[in-house]
């Protein structure tokens, strides 16, 4: 988890790049901009907005050969080792930048380098590098009083609700590739700004393995459970299962099974799917690890718990006490109607 609400900018540069297959140039500034009061709330709200609407996933600097031929993860390392050298490295970033910039839709724009403090990770404080793009301008009018009317002036700058690319990098976990979050906005060529500039990988820290644990069950309800049983079935697999992650700090595979799955034939499936399909989910020789409360969150928001009928009836199952279900829902076949239907018990009424 990750806290900006204190982060102070201590320093910032600002540079321009443009697109090297076109042959425009990139303008490296003499010295860092100059904070004020009126733009250092303007500017935090600019860069970290982004990050605190996101889904913390976080990445790590990479290298097929040695993490030290990564040049951003030398970049940083330099800018941690002496936080004054933040301007002169800040014009090696953006010159890296626009060594990448060689596909023509990447667009031209502003490189701002930014020496951070004051953030919280992981209940630590530390510092970080900030390195934002701004691509795409906006049309506003500015009004100007000429004699006795007024006149409209069209002018284009930056829209500061909305970040195109930026990235966190924290000083923390610098012998893994540091800790590092990222947003893209424009995605016009994916590989440019994560892969190509950053060349990073995703920090497979408990946040990341409980996510693709997650994952993982959800595919399974879906393509075993749901064939083998029904919906009922599929979603009250899901939740038994998030219900078991909320509950516990620590994951054990064995506790999860026997606590979510009934079916001994399902227990099997399940450890053959897991052999089949862990390899994708990055989950096939893990058995435990620390759960991430704020990944358990994220993913009950995105898991559906609703079974969908087509009579046009809907029934929603509850993530928080999964065994309500169990207890109070039966599913039959009406041989007069030849339908199947769901049997409710309920004492009364909740008003909403």
């Amino acid at each position: 988890m990750i806290n900006l609400f204190n982060t102070h900018i201590e320093t910032l540069s600002v540079h321009r790049v443009g697109n090297k297959s076109r042959n425009e140039a990139f303008f490296l500034s003499e010295s860092p901009y100059g904070l004020n009061d009126e733009i250092m709330p303007l500017l935090k709200e600019f860069f970290f907005k982004s990050f605190r609407e996101k889904e913390e996933n976080y990445f790590q600097f990479a290298h097929d050969v040695d993490l030290e031929y990564n040049e951003m993860y030398n970049f940083a390392s330099e800018i941690f080792a002496n936080p004054g050298s933040v301007h002169e490295v800040s014009k090696k970033i953006t010159k890296h930048l626009f060594e990448q910039s060689n596909h023509p839709h990447i667009k031209n724009g502003e490189v701002y380098v930014a020496y951070l403090t004051n953030l919280s990770i992981d209940n630590n404080q530390v510092d970080a590098v900030g390195v934002f793009k701004s691509e795409l301008q906006s049309d506003f009018l500015q009004f100007e009083e000429n004699g006795s009317n007024l006149e409209m002036i069209l002018q284009h700058g930056i829209n500061l609700n909305k970040l195109d690319k930026g990235c966190l990098i924290f000083n923390h976990k610098k012998e893994e590739g540091y800790k590092i979050l990222t947003v893209d906005s424009n995605r016009y060529d994916a590989r440019y700004w994560l892969e190509h500039f950053l060349s990073v990988d995703a920090f497979q820290d408990e946040n990341f393995i409980t996510k693709k644990y997650l994952k993982f069950c959800q595919d399974f309800a879906k393509d075993v459970v749901l064939p083998a049983e029904d919906k009922k079935e599929e979603v009250m697999f899901m939740n038994r299962s998030v219900n078991y992650f909320a509950k516990n700090d620590d994951f054990v595979e064995q506790n999860f099974l026997n606590e979510v799955i009934d079916n001994p034939d399902l227990m099997s499936e399940f450890k053959n799917y897991k052999v089949d399909k862990g390899e994708k989910y990055s989950i096939e020789d893990v058995t435990t690890f620390p759960i991430a409360n704020a990944a358990v969150s994220d993913a009950r928001k995105k898991i559906k718990n609703v079974i969908n009928l087509d009579t046009n009836i809907q029934i929603k199952l509850d993530f928080i006490n999964p065994e309500s279900a169990e207890k109070f829902v039966e599913k039959g076949w009406d041989e007069e109607k030849q339908m199947y239907y769901y049997l409710v018990y309920f004492n009364k009424e909740q008003k909403s």
